[in-house]
């Protein structure tokens, strides 16, 4: 017989977790990375289909991923925490930087559903006509797809930074999702760039195991996090408390100078959800404060 705490257990809030023999060997043919990144990528499409999951946040904190991975290609030192200074510190009127740029572009990427014209605003270099093509890769599995349209990408622009953001918009519209979910470029090595053909898919591949595994966790993580601070918004009573928890739910992380607060009360906002474990602080720093949930 079931124990009574066992029957009061809500299974529809419990995430599950990927499956660990989906990372539990090493494939060595094509077709075995195939068939584990398909098995990954489905249990992610599970994940995402579910209401209780942040997904803009989510998609936010991938974006951050995918541009330090990028930033990493391109030789330069900075990470995360650079990325994020750089971009949520900018005043009218400043340049971003090459770092900054890249960190931009994705941010642009994932903001708005998967259109030519969404991603035209986030790659401005980058022809309609291109991104059109790219986003139109032809039939096959979604991981195929991305691969032709990184490889394509890749022999003629030779920019890594609109080959990835193009390959997993790709990815993202073939797996019936309608914002680009960035998997490839967190996963992929900078020499993996350089590959063709079945070499090119099996890094494909190969990076979508690793990436899918590692967004799971992450939607899972946020998923309670997410829930805890909505648990706690009730408790706060600033004027424009709510819209201002809105924004944590849906950014990689916020300054207390943008929260719809004047400048005192919105640090003393922050401070509050630190206290009640809602957010955290992520520089580190007493002065120019970041957070995040």
């Amino acid at each position: 017989m079931d124990s009574p705490r066992a029957l009061d257990i809500d299974h529809s809030k419990i995430i599950p977790r990927m499956p660990s023999w989906v990372t539990a060997a090493p494939a060595e043919t094509l077709e075995d990375m195939a068939f584990l990144s398909g098995a990954a990528l489905h249990h992610l499409h599970l994940l995402m289909a579910r209401d209780d999951v942040p997904k803009t946040l989510l998609r936010a904190r991938l974006a951050l991923r995918a541009a330090e991975a990028c930033v990493r290609f391109s030789g330069r030192p900075e990470r995360a925490g650079a990325l994020r200074d750089t971009v949520h510190f900018l005043r009218p009127g400043d340049l971003p930087g090459p770092a900054g740029e890249v960190y931009l572009s994705w941010l642009g990427a994932v903001a708005r559903a998967v259109s030519v014209r969404s991603l035209g605003r986030a790659l401005p270099a980058v022809d309609e006509d291109r991104i059109a093509d790219c986003l139109n890769a032809g039939r096959g599995a979604p991981v195929s797809r991305a691969g032709r349209v990184l490889e394509a990408m890749m022999a003629t622009v030779r920019q890594e930074v609109p080959a990835l953001i193009l390959a997993d918009a790709a990815l993202s519209q073939a797996l019936g999702l309608d914002h680009v979910t960035p998997l490839l470029a967190a996963g992929l090595k900078r020499a993996d760039l350089r590959k063709r053909g079945d070499e090119l898919r099996r890094a494909c591949h190969r990076a979508v195991v690793a990436s899918a595994v590692e967004t799971a966790r992450l939607a899972a993580d946020l998923t309670r996090r997410a829930e805890h601070v909505n648990a706690v918004a009730p408790k706060l009573r600033a004027k424009g408390a709510g819209e201002a928890v809105e924004m944590f739910l849906t950014r990689d992380a916020v300054a207390a100078a943008a929260l719809p607060l004047p400048p005192r009360a919105a640090r003393r906002l922050c401070d509050r959800l630190v206290e009640l474990g809602a957010v955290r602080e992520l520089t580190g720093r007493d002065t120019f404060r970041l957070y995040g949930v």
